[in-house]
């Protein structure tokens, strides 16, 4: 099992920057899940965004923040950062991380969310 818990949401102008985290902790060793970052928009359905290993390897950014966001990783402290600069309002949402076994497709665990909110 892994607990999940996101930090660093907030309000920030368009143009802007944010860092959101993701601590994770869990009984079995948490080098064995990959960690995606989500975000669910008012009305919207979910959304991935981007997901990284603990050995280091990203996915593919979704198009829409491609350039603007990147995730990286903390091994020393369990720790996920998602850097999200040049803010839109567009990227206004509750961000959550998530975590899935690594031969798995599936993310199992997931944090409670942090809200981002983009004003214009």
């Amino acid at each position: 099992q892994v607990q999940l818990v996101e930090s660093g949401g907030g309000l920030v102008q368009a143009g802007g920057s944010l860092r959101v985290s993701c601590a994770a902790s869990g009984r079995t060793s948490v080098s064995n899940y990959v960690i995606g970052w989500f975000r669910q928009a008012p009305g919207k359905e979910r959304e991935f965004v981007v997901a990284i290993t603990w050995t280091g390897t990203a996915t593919d950014y979704v198009d829409s923040v491609k350039g603007r966001f990147t995730i990286a990783r903390d091994n020393d402290k369990n720790t996920v950062y998602l850097q999200m600069n040049s803010l839109e309002p567009e990227d206004t949402a509750v961000y959550y991380c998530a975590a899935r076994w690594r031969f798995s497709s599936e993310y199992t665990y997931w944090g409670q969310g942090t809200q981002v909110t983009v004003s214009s």
